[in-house]
């Protein structure tokens, strides 16, 4: 390898976030405490960081009374004025029937008291929540500083492969003189050197012109020669022209859902962005109105069926990452989602 180094870049596990096994009280409280501290870090101001505490208490509780094999994801998210955090609670349990009922304060299974939704909704800025009765929830949660955002058409989840401190795959989204793209890599390997990729190839997708997505997509491959290269795709929606442009090197994954029930496949080519290209192309698929677009690395499998979750695609892109990460997602290898959906 070229170049490998297991110094990661500063922020790297910062705004990756924390996973949290959540499975009793006692580590409820202690996800509390990591959340305090990020919010404080972030310099938001107490009252917010009082309600944070909340969220985080209430979503962690549900989960060690009520979830089986539940986890939580706290991250700061940023815009350019401000910064929040973001918890992200997801299990396996018995799932909701009626959603807006169990919102309801008083609504209990356990003999609460029955207010742990209902708080989270009125201490957060954004909530959104999806459940499958016998699959589990996934509830997404936002605590801002002072005015909360316009939700985001794009976002995604990394995790790990069990046992390493850090993804080997990465996502990021930009909009560059009214480009709106997406990308997602997987770092060859796992651990320090392919975060090391995965964090290079989110840099230079940053830094990188105002072009199409074949044009990112050799800008990164060149970019990338000093790392031990990752599988990458690139998209672009183009919500006017009713067009996605999309350009891949190696085993990254790119689903369309049409509003229609439809789902295309797209094309990525072999090679490894840095090392090996055989070529670059770019196709042109037609979007639709309420398309969604799912890109996922090989710690996804594509064997999951939107059928089985009425009413995910009307979600929000986080909350659609999530349910496929823990549905579709495999712990012997680095998972990474992203999800777009333009209005």
């Amino acid at each position: 390898m070229i170049g490998d180094t297991v110094t990661l870049p500063e922020g790297l596990l910062e705004e990756a976030g924390l996973w949290f096994p959540v499975e009793a009280a006692v580590t409820a409280s202690s996800v509390r405490r990591s959340a305090e501290r990020l919010a404080v870090e972030l310099g938001m101001p107490e009252r917010q960081v009082s309600d944070l505490a909340i969220v985080v208490a209430e979503a962690a509780g549900n989960l060690a009374k009520h979830a089986d094999e539940g986890t939580l994801l706290i991250r700061p998210v940023r815009t350019l004025e401000q910064a929040g955090v973001e918890i992200v609670a997801i299990d396996k349990g018995p799932g909701m029937t009626d959603v807006a009922h169990s919102i309801g304060d008083g609504h209990s299974t356990t003999g609460t008291l029955g207010i742990g939704l209902g708080a989270i909704v009125r201490q957060s800025g954004w909530v959104d929540l999806h459940s499958v009765p016998g699959k589990g929830t996934v509830l997404a949660a936002q605590v801002w500083p002072s005015v909360v955002p316009d939700p985001v058409w794009a976002s995604g989840l990394t995790r790990p492969l069990t046992g390493e401190p850090v993804s080997g795959d990465a996502y990021a989204v930009r909009e560059t003189e009214g480009r709106r793209q997406v990308l997602m890599c997987d770092g060859l390997g796992h651990g320090g050197p392919a975060a090391v990729a995965a964090a290079a190839a989110v840099r230079a997708f940053a830094e990188a012109p105002s072009t199409s997505p074949a044009g990112v997509v050799e800008v990164l491959h060149r970019k990338l020669n000093h790392t031990r290269g990752a599988a990458l795709a690139v998209a672009e929606l183009d919500a006017a022209a009713g067009v996605l442009r999309y350009s891949g090197l190696g085993n990254i994954s790119g689903t369309l859902f049409g509003a229609d029930g439809t789902r295309r496949g797209l094309v990525s080519l072999p090679g490894i962005a840095g090392h090996q290209r055989r070529q670059i192309r770019e196709y042109d698929y037609p979007l639709g109105r309420g398309a969604v677009l799912v890109m996922h690395s090989d710690g996804v499998v594509d064997r999951w069926n939107p059928a089985d979750y009425p009413g995910l695609f009307s979600h929000s892109p986080i909350v659609i990452a999530a349910t496929v990460l823990r549905d579709a997602g495999i712990r012997r290898d680095d998972a990474g989602v992203v999800v777009a959906r333009l209005p």
